[in-house]
């Protein structure tokens, strides 16, 4: 109602404007034929008449009419310099910053909601530089005031910020009439004020403050260096500090455009994925998922079929699918592709100068820069006890030989289910306890899809109980927990804590560089990959904001590419479109926004739903469960995120982040030829569901009166 009343009154004042032909009076011919009689006005009233100019003054600049500028000079013709400057500089600022709160008081939470998606990386940039990019734009008058009004109130730059920096911003603008003004009558036409020298000088004016931010920074970055003595030379382009996949991606990258690169490891080349995460959990969960076939083998027309897992025998097995992806990442292969491999310990000593201990003593390397990409560790949580009883984590649990009988899991995250499910597939009695549910990230109806198969495959979940403390009685260890004030033993063989993993950070000698932590503690690096000495970059999980291999190998083209051309040529991570796949059965995969974060932002959105239940691959293969669901701007087929539940989800989003990363919408995927019987088919469904809720009524009323016309 009061957003209706506002526009309301704002409209009827802009319509009598219109409607008497008020925009007469603010014209320069008008300001002319009434300078002498606003003279003798101002002779006798001061007060009155500056106030009363002062008030039409706010409310043309407040209601966006045209006129302003006239209104200008004649404050420079009707007061002379300092007053006129003193009270347009007043009254254009006060009369802008009206304009700012109405545009936000009536559009800006419907642009956000609608836009926010899109506005994301804008409003991000204003939040930091709004002030600087305001004052920019203050400084030249080629860009319409009223426009800068209206559209900066759909910003979260806050209304103070915007007063005083346009407070300032337009005094230089203001000054160049008002002093035009004062001499009326030698001006035929507005356009005169600004000869193309004085636009050149306002441009150049406005481009001042990006290049002092510039300044600024280079600045900033010769005193962070200052105290440090730089080589003369450097003996390498980029020494890499890790060899997950962060750090190999990096090195390949530098090898691949003829850079002199040195990559340290000082434990497993490969990194945790290849080592304890991605292929020994894989690896295991294809055995879990073989026994399951072989449980559900009767809808099949199967009989009598069994099978036992040896647990020896399916860890042996892992270790050995490890082996045999290891020369993908080996010391030997990325040698032949021309990157120095060392492996040993590695510690930063100096912004251009690493130091690596190895087997054969220390060296120490000089480079022109460094690239730290040295992942994450499990974190083990804080439980009063839990030393002295048998516990593991996601990258310790693969030295078990012996198969524990019960597991109890702590955490749960995707590395906590997945793992809870697989070990309950090969026949182990699992226990996974979740204080806060499952798989917070995702929407309520892909979690309970993800619950329910939790269940049939034997893990007992449990959920809201507090951690007390770990205990052994009469050889028995236990978890003490609580609910609701009562205390519950968890009885268990090994515990698996699954309950997040923690930015490697220390020992590398980022402490004595002083290179400075987020709260989520992992190391702070800018939209570069950049940290606190501008040579030096980071990637993977040790510089976040995703703990994802793929995320650590899309931050290592960045970092490797502007590491090695900072000055030339650098570009800005790109997070826009990133996919993941929590691989528990059904599998759940996810590219962009769920439903929960679009309702949360108060982004606008539709929902479009297609049952696997109804593909005709999924139910052949006795798979005829999950989901594929889409959200779509209000009308529109744009693609904002993509949440698939169900058999090989993993496989299926490729191609709605496909679509999403190169601006394909459903139409496009609908009318893209799929197999048949294929599960990719399901994307096709899901277009053809948003297609079918879209059809054009009116047309389709039409169409149909014409077909039975053609009949006749």
């Amino acid at each position: 109602m009061k957003r209706a009343l506002l526009l309301l009154g704002i409209g009827g004042l802009i319509a009598a404007f219109f409607a008497f032909d008020l925009g007469r009076f603010l014209t320069l011919e008008a300001i002319k034929a009434s300078q002498q009689t606003f003279a003798a006005w101002f002779a006798t009233s001061p007060w009155l008449v500056a106030g009363a100019y002062f008030l039409i003054y706010v409310a043309v600049t407040a209601l966006s009419l045209p006129g302003a500028a006239v209104m200008t000079l004649a404050g420079g013709a009707f007061f002379g310099l300092w007053t006129g400057l003193l009270l347009v500089s007043f009254a254009s600022s006060i009369g802008a910053t009206l304009a700012f709160l109405v545009s936000r008081f009536l559009l800006r939470d419907s642009v956000q909601r609608r836009f926010g998606g899109r506005l994301a990386a804008i409003n991000a940039g204003i939040a930091k530089d709004g002030a600087l990019y305001l004052f920019t734009l203050r400084l030249v008058p080629v860009f319409p005031f009223f426009v800068i009004n209206l559209v900066m109130g759909l910003t979260p730059i806050g209304t103070w910020t915007f007063y005083w920096v346009s407070q300032l911003g337009m005094l230089a603008g203001t000054l160049v009439y008002v002093n035009a003004g004062t001499q009326l009558a030698q001006l035929d036409s507005l356009a005169g004020i600004l000869s193309p020298a004085l636009l050149g000088s306002f441009v150049l004016l406005g481009i001042f403050p990006l290049l002092a931010k510039k300044g600024v920074a280079m600045a900033q970055a010769r005193k962070v260096y200052a105290g440090w003595t730089k080589p003369k030379r450097f003996e390498r382009n980029l020494v890499v500090i890790g060899a997950g996949a962060g750090g190999l991606v990096t090195a390949y990258i530098a090898a691949a455009v003829k850079a002199k690169v040195t990559l340290i490891e000082g434990h497993k080349m490969g990194g945790d994925c290849l080592n304890y995460g991605c292929v020994p959990s894989k690896a295991l969960i294809r055995s879990a998922r073989f026994m399951k076939t072989v449980r559900e083998a009767e809808p099949l027309g199967i009989t009598n079929a069994r099978a036992d897992a040896d647990f020896g025998r399916i860890m042996a097995r892992v270790q050995d699918v490890v082996r045999q992806v290891e020369p993908h990442d080996s010391v030997e292969r990325y040698t032949k592709l021309g990157v120095e491999v060392l492996q040993g310990h590695a510690r930063i000593t100096s912004p251009w100068t690493v130091e690596v201990t190895t087997e054969l003593g220390k060296q120490t390397l000089s480079t022109r820069a460094i690239v730290i990409a040295t992942g994450a560790a499990p974190v083990i949580p804080k439980i009063p006890g839990i030393e002295s009883v048998r516990h593991v984590t996601s990258d310790t649990i693969w030295s078990l030989t012996e198969k524990p009988e019960r597991l109890l899991v702590l955490g749960g995250g995707p590395i906590g289910c997945e793992l809870a499910q697989a070990f309950a597939g090969i026949g182990c009695r699992v226990t996974l306890l979740a204080r806060s549910g499952i798989l917070g990230k995702e929407d309520a109806d892909a979690v309970a899809l993800v619950e329910a198969g939790l269940a049939a495959d034997g893990v007992r979940l449990l959920k809201g109980r507090d951690t007390l403390r770990c205990e052994t009685v009469d050889g028995e260890q236990r978890l003490i927990v609580s609910q609701n004030g009562e205390e519950q033993a968890l009885a268990f063989d090994v515990l698996l804590c699954a309950t997040g993993r923690r930015a490697r950070v220390s020992g590398f000698g980022l402490e004595e560089l002083g290179i400075p932590l987020t709260k989520a503690g992992t190391i702070e690096v800018n939209d570069y990959l950049q940290t606190r000495y501008p040579n030096i970059y980071a990637c993977g999980d040790v510089a976040g904001p995703f703990q994802f291999t793929h995320t650590a190998a899309h931050q290592a083209w960045y970092a490797a590419v502007n590491a090695l051309f900072s000055g030339i040529k650098s570009f800005k991570a790109d997070y826009r479109v990133i996919p993941w796949v929590t691989f528990t059965s059904p599998e759940v995969a996810r590219v962009g926004l769920s439903e929960t974060e679009a309702q949360a932002r108060g982004i606008a959105h539709e929902v479009t739903r297609y049952g696997l239940d109804d593909l005709d691959r999924a139910i052949a293969d006795g798979a005829a469960h999950g989901f594929v669901k889409v959200l779509t701007p209000p009308g529109k087929d744009k693609i904002l995120g993509a949440t698939i539940v169900g058999e090989h989800a993993g496989e299926l989003l490729a191609e709605f982040t496909l679509a999403m990363r190169h601006g394909l919408g459903l139409n496009q995927i609908l009318g893209t030829i799929h197999p048949y019987p294929t599960w990719s088919e399901a994307a096709k469904y899901a277009a053809g569901e948003w297609k079918r809720a879209h059809a054009p009524q009116a047309a389709l009323v039409w169409l149909q009166r014409l077909h039975a016309w053609r009949r006749k």
